[in-house]
């Protein structure tokens, strides 16, 4: 992943940002070292939605930890791109949710996902290192955020792909709000088989 980070990742940060202060904290000098801490953080919701809160709380999500890097990089001068995602999300290219899916009859259901993308590549820190699921994903949307987007709005992005897909075709009996459910017992699934850091 290091030759995907952007020009000027291994040097010091020259933020006084809150963010980078946080960073410095725990020794974290570089935009490439806080990635690969915030790659070895575990998976899972933190206790608000606050990408803030991440180091704090040593844990969170696609959004949230993507965020935060995001936020870090644009403290310091780094050119980098947050970008939200819809895929459609089975059991092949996001492992642990396949039980919730077969449970409701689907193979599949849209997710929303964050991302960074540099000049050099994309950097996932949410995909175990050498992973290639994320080449599985089919992406139905997909557009650049900020880090303070990753809240609300990609809460309304996602319903309304949500939606689209519902619409898309014969999927009888189900409705926004039970698929968002199902969505989320994923997300619960999800975040139990990646409790542990890496």
């Amino acid at each position: 992943m290091p030759d995907r980070f952007p020009r000027g990742s291994n040097m010091r940060f020259t933020s006084d940002g809150e963010l980078s202060r946080s960073a410095r904290l725990r020794g974290l000098e570089t935009f490439a070292a806080a990635v690969e801490y915030v790659q070895r953080l575990p998976y899972g919701r933190t206790s608000k939605p606050d990408f803030r809160i991440v180091l704090t709380e040593g844990r969170g999500t696609c959004s949230s930890k993507h965020a935060f890097l995001a936020a870090l990089a644009r403290e310091n001068g780094l050119v980098i791109e947050l970008v939200l995602g819809v895929y459609e999300m089975t059991e092949e290219n996001t492992p642990g949710v396949g039980t919730e899916l077969a449970q409701n009859g689907l193979s599949a259901i849209p997710e929303a996902h964050c991302f960074l993308r540099t000049d050099r590549g994309v950097i996932d820190v949410t995909m175990p290192e050498g992973s290639r699921n994320s080449d599985k994903r089919h992406f139905l949307h997909e557009e650049v955020i900020t880090p303070e987007d990753v809240g609300i709005y990609k809460a309304i992005v996602h319903r309304r792909v949500l939606a689209d897909w519902l619409n898309s075709a014969d999927r009888e009996g189900l409705d926004l709000e039970a698929a968002w459910q199902i969505r989320e017992a994923c997300i619960a699934a999800l975040s139990r088989a990646r409790a542990k850091p890496g």
